[in-house]
């Protein structure tokens, strides 16, 4: 049996660096002249001059946080798709952000994921990602096949009949976010149900805190994490537990500093700008909003790409919860709709591994009956959930109560 998913994930590391900097000059090109949005933000760079790092890091940066305004110019995905592009799918993630997929095998390039945390040909993957319009439950779907793996499409929710297929179909893994496959155990240990089939597990969409690997276990399930996107695919992914992120094959992945071009140091904290050479989507420069950074040392397992410390929070007001983004714009939306609030927070915090929002609004609620407020409090969770496709309580607090330092998004859940 083969050690690694790609022979390649242990070759010289300066090799590799040689050979990825030797593709920039002629996919770069390739950009400009099939993707209009590189066409235009690109058409003064000479591309056959970019073929080192230093050169990279002065081409401008297209960030996922532009993607609505780019989309919502050039629909339906802002230019940045190559006109031969080969797009089966289209999807929505929050925000709205429309994200493509080619619908060839392991497009998204998970199955070096999988593989490393012990996937192998044959085994039965439970894949708790929604498949309802964001890309997520696809793109572990794939990345599962890819390993020769047979995959039970669960999606989200539904914890009974997700016990009672455990129960009957004894698959060996789980794929989906951390905080579901803790509410899967929670609910198997209070009902005495017989999960013991799941050995394994890869979760990504949120942070997997310490405690909570632990939790897994001690439940005898070996869990590591991979970092994807919508619109990149696989960043990284673990191959050790707590031992960094291995940065995927056939991508440049820089460390910048926050609302620059440029990199940072070795060690210091930065934004990850990832360069994808996908020739139906090309991604050149793009920041993800996730703050990250390189580790000095190799993975003790033999793989020799660059590898990073994980995930270290946002660098926009942007968070993930429950495995969907949530954007600032968004909120606004929600506050847009009632012109007697001023001002709206949202705080998010963790009570047991699960993510929990909490909408503050300010509103002078003076000769407001205790019924408005009930009716005010309900249709504005109704907008929250229509705008985020997420539940979240929300509190009217009195005007002047929340602090004027232009948050809009406050991310209370511990890192790490």
């Amino acid at each position: 049996m083969k050690q690694y998913f790609y022979e390649r994930e242990c070759q010289n590391p300066e090799l590799r660096e040689q050979s990825l900097l030797e593709r920039l000059p002629s996919f770069i090109t390739y950009a400009k002249q099939e993707c209009q949005h590189y066409g235009q933000i690109l058409q003064h760079i000479d591309a056959d001059k970019i073929t080192s790092r230093e050169l990279l890091a002065q081409l401008p940066i297209t960030r996922k946080s532009d993607l609505m305004k780019l989309q919502a110019k050039n629909s339906p995905l802002g230019g940045l798709n190559a006109n031969k592009a080969n797009i089966g799918r289209i999807f929505q993630s929050p925000g709205p952000i429309y994200d493509p997929e080619n619908t060839s095998d392991d497009w998204w390039r998970l199955g070096q994921a999988f593989y490393a945390a012990g996937f192998r040909a044959g085994d039965i993957v439970q894949n708790c990602l929604s498949y309802h319009l964001t890309p997520g439950g696809f793109i572990l779907d794939s990345g599962a096949r890819a390993c020769g793996c047979v995959v039970i499409p669960a999606g989200p929710g539904q914890t009974e009949q997700q016990l009672d297929i455990i129960e009957h179909l004894k698959p060996q893994g789980y794929s989906g976010t951390p905080s579901f496959l803790k509410i899967l155990l929670d609910k198997a240990k209070a009902e005495n149900r017989d999960i013991s089939s799941v050995t394994k597990a890869l979760v990504t969409g949120e942070a997997l805190p310490k405690g909570l690997r632990a939790e897994f276990d001690a439940a005898g399930i070996n869990t590591l994490q991979a970092y994807a996107s919508a619109d990149v695919g696989l960043i990284g992914f673990e191959s050790k537990s707590d031992d960094g992120f291995i940065i995927a094959e056939d991508l440049l992945v820089e460390i910048v500093r926050p609302g620059t071009l440029e990199p940072v140091a070795d060690g210091e904290i930065g934004e990850v700008v990832v360069t994808s050479f996908n020739v139906d989507y090309p991604l050149i420069r793009f920041a993800t909003g996730d703050l990250s950074a390189v580790k000095s040392s190799e993975s003790a397992c033999g793989r020799t790409n660059m590898c990073i410390k994980g995930w270290l929070g946002r660098a926009d007001q942007t968070t993930k919860i429950k495995g969907m983004f949530v954007h600032a714009e968004q909120i606004e939306q929600v506050r847009q709709a009632y012109p007697h609030i001023a001002k709206m927070r949202l705080s998010v915090t963790q009570v047991n591994y699960n993510d929990q929002m909490n909408l503050q609004c300010e509103l002078d609620s003076s000769g407001y009956s205790e019924a408005d407020i009930a009716g005010a409090i309900e249709n504005i969770s109704s907008s929250l959930k229509k705008i985020t496709k997420l539940n979240g309580a929300v509190e009217l607090v009195a005007v002047g109560t929340l602090a004027d330092d232009g948050k809009v998004i406050d991310d209370l859940r511990p890192i790490g």
